[in-house]
């Protein structure tokens, strides 16, 4: 009895209502929106077997935190810690995506200067190369296209303003290659998507 008290004594003491409280929702919010950010990361690549997991985790959060803010409507510093959250949340999800490069993206590149170094240097790292002859609107330029994974991008595009500074090149997502990806690379995103599947396990 003496325990229960004193445990309601502390819910309802200003120290939990209006810092405790608002800090663990504010938690819960970086949390769920940084999971939601994961989950659509892999549905965009094509990894679908990890989604639903991560959505089973990002609603429940999501549920624990809007039933506090409906218990404490007049708290106004929930509301803050609510939004402020979501704030967080998705900055967070946006270094998450950053980090974890999952996936492979098309890059396409258009340059009036000579681009066989460019081409050596793909090739010698293992991408994939499709490079034709074309007309532009200034006169003759070299198209190139190249299939890498998101992790080397980078470091590829880096090596394109070396070789040619005002190259214009795009970089689009690919949901599904064949081949043409390179091998050391490819083995690096599975150890990452298992190094999540460790940390969701030890969470259960």
């Amino acid at each position: 009895m003496f325990e229960s008290n004193a445990i309601q004594a502390f819910t309802d003491s200003n120290l939990y209502s209006w810092f405790l409280l608002p800090l663990l929702i504010a938690l819960a919010r970086v949390i769920d929106v940084s999971i939601g950010t994961v989950r659509l990361l892999f549905l965009s690549r094509g990894l679908r077997g990890m989604a639903p997991l991560l959505g089973f985790f990002e609603v429940l959060i999501w549920l624990l935190a809007i039933g506090q803010i409906m218990q404490n409507l007049d708290n106004w510093a929930c509301y803050f810690a609510y939004a402020g959250g979501f704030a967080l949340g998705t900055w967070s999800g946006m270094i998450l995506e950053e980090k974890l490069a999952v996936g492979t993206v098309g890059i396409r590149i258009i340059t009036r200067k000579d681009a066989s170094e460019l081409i050596a240097y793909l090739k010698s790292s293992k991408f994939s190369v499709t490079s034709v002859d074309a007309e532009g609107g200034r006169g003759k330029v070299h198209v190139i296209y190249s299939v890498i994974d998101r992790g080397s991008l980078p470091k590829v595009v880096t090596q394109i303003k070396r070789f040619n500074p005002r190259a214009f090149y795009s970089i689009e997502d690919i949901r599904f290659v064949s081949s043409g990806i390179s091998p050391v690379r490819r083995l690096k995103q599975r150890r990452n998507l298992a190094h999540i599947r460790r940390l969701l396990d030890k969470k259960k």
